[in-house]
């Protein structure tokens, strides 16, 4: 997708290939995969403040009072299904995806669009794929975007996804669009992993261009799989080259960074840029540092349910403070 000067809104391919590759996975990639089993995660924005929360059918009243807001973009992320994955961890991923798409459609407001920060698939199958786009189809929305996750370019560097969910966009899925006034950012940082996420020069040159002409007024939103910040880089949850993206945005008044990979919700704010990273849909994993290595963790079933959890968070431009409010999901 490029982003287009006259502030049109534009999105990479809202019409699905499905992808042929079919590969397997090593012990390495798999521990590279913190928190709570979650569900979708919605942004508001309006006159630059972003605000989220976990969705549930509680959260209705939310929706309903953020859609009297003047110009209000309204939009969800979803992300880790990891549609293919088998274990005790989770024995019916596409159940609990499935659960998170009722979420969306149950919101009491019809969002601008759903974001999938990555993922998608367990091994990057051509079933996987097809599976996860027929499930996305489900979703009352408008336009539906992606970016990929280290599960999803599992060896063939992201061929089969971008078959499958890259057209309209840039080198190796990146892209950008306008809407509502925002300014949005779709990053790959996933393809040259060694331990950490890594964007690469020309990725980073794409932002340098992208920006360029923006008013430093325009709130800024970067979605990427791989947190942007350094979360915990001793489990890969950091990008090794970030900082030349973000020292691009410091002149902006308003920038919200959206990830996933860590499979927990948490919040970040340097100065100007506040981080959130979402829950996933696919099976939890142990807190920072709780383990040897983030594998997926077995609750027991009759707790899963209890290890929902949502956060309130608002964020307001021109202020450093987070109203962040935690209860778990009923």
């Amino acid at each position: 997708m490029t982003d287009h000067p006259d502030g049109r809104d534009e999105a990479p391919g809202a019409d699905f290939e499905q992808a042929t590759d079919e590969q397997g996975m090593t012990r390495r990639q798999l521990i590279r995969h913190a928190g709570w089993f979650g569900g979708a995660v919605v942004l508001t924005v309006a006159g630059g403040e972003v605000i989220s929360h976990v969705a549930d059918n509680r959260n209705a009243a939310f929706g309903a009072a953020a859609a009297e807001g003047s110009g209000a973009l309204r939009f969800v992320q979803v992300s880790d299904s990891h549609i293919g994955f088998q274990g005790p961890a989770n024995m019916d991923v596409a159940g609990s995806f499935t659960e998170a798409i009722n979420q969306v459609n149950s919101l009491g407001f019809r969002p601008d669009f759903v974001m999938h920060s990555g993922d998608l698939t367990h091994l990057s199958t051509a079933g996987q794929f097809d599976q996860v786009r027929q499930m996305m189809t489900g979703l009352r929305t408008d336009r539906v975007f992606t970016v990929p996750g280290e599960h999803d370019s599992i060896g063939d560097v992201g061929r089969a996804y971008r078959r499958t969910f890259g057209e309209g966009t840039l080198g190796d899925g990146w892209y950008s669009f306008n809407t509502h006034g925002v300014h949005f950012i779709a990053l790959v940082n996933t393809l040259s992993l060694e331990r950490l996420g890594h964007l690469g020069k020309e990725q980073i040159e794409f932002v340098r261009k992208d920006v360029a002409g923006l008013s430093s007024d325009t709130p800024v939103v970067v979605f990427s799989h791989i947190p942007l910040f350094a979360m915990y880089p001793k489990w890969g949850w950091s990008t090794d080259d970030a900082l030349q993206v973000l020292a691009l945005l410091r002149r902006f008044s308003s920038v919200t960074c959206l990830n996933g990979h860590v499979h927990q919700l948490f919040t970040k704010t340097e100065g100007n840029i506040t981080f959130h990273s979402a829950a996933p849909t696919a099976y939890p994993l142990p807190k920072p540092g709780h383990g040897p290595a983030p594998t997926p963790q077995v609750v027991p079933a009759r707790q899963l349910k209890g290890a929902l959890g949502i956060r309130t968070v608002g964020y307001r431009r021109g202020t450093r403070a987070l109203a962040v409010k935690d209860e778990r999901l009923a």
